[in-house]
């Protein structure tokens, strides 16, 4: 019987390491596609703004935000 008890006790903390790899891998993965997507759309933006750029000849350009909207850009950029 102690040898039972002993057997499930050490299967259960193999399960709960194995547990605390898994979510500290899955919070690993979420950082890099977190980071994937806000690169992606840096890079759509980019694009984007030079595709109206040449679309215009120039006439529009890049309008430079104010000190408050360079802080709420700043912080919108921030990770999560």
């Amino acid at each position: 019987m102690k040898l039972r008890t002993t057997a499930l006790l050490i299967a259960s903390l193999l399960v709960l390491a194995g547990c605390d790899q898994a979510e500290k891998s899955a919070q690993q993965l979420m950082g890099k596609a977190a980071e994937s997507a806000k690169q992606a759309i840096d890079d759509t933006h980019k694009a984007a703004e030079q595709a109206i750029s040449d679309a215009t000849g120039g006439l529009i350009s890049k309008k430079e935000p104010s000190g408050d909207d360079k802080e709420k850009s700043e912080s919108s950029s921030q990770e999560i």
